[in-house]
């Protein structure tokens, strides 16, 4: 009916290749770490100007907030 030698096997190989896989993630370098934090420093930096445009458009319409 089943065949566990095969259905073992199989999930013997692939535990295999996820081990293996999880071991050669690569580390981060600090080039991509510094791209990474100039990353996040561009978006503060457009929600910051995101918020003086809507403040600009408020006091033009009038709306203070």
């Amino acid at each position: 009916m089943w065949n566990f030698g095969k259905t073992s096997g199989t999930a013997l190989v692939i535990g295999t290749l996820l081990v293996a896989l999880s071991g050669c993630q690569k580390q981060e370098g600090p080039a991509e770490k510094a791209g990474k934090e100039v990353d996040k420093a561009a978006q503060t930096v457009g929600k910051q100007i995101e918020k003086a445009g809507e403040s600009i458009q408020d006091t033009a319409k009038g709306d203070k907030k």
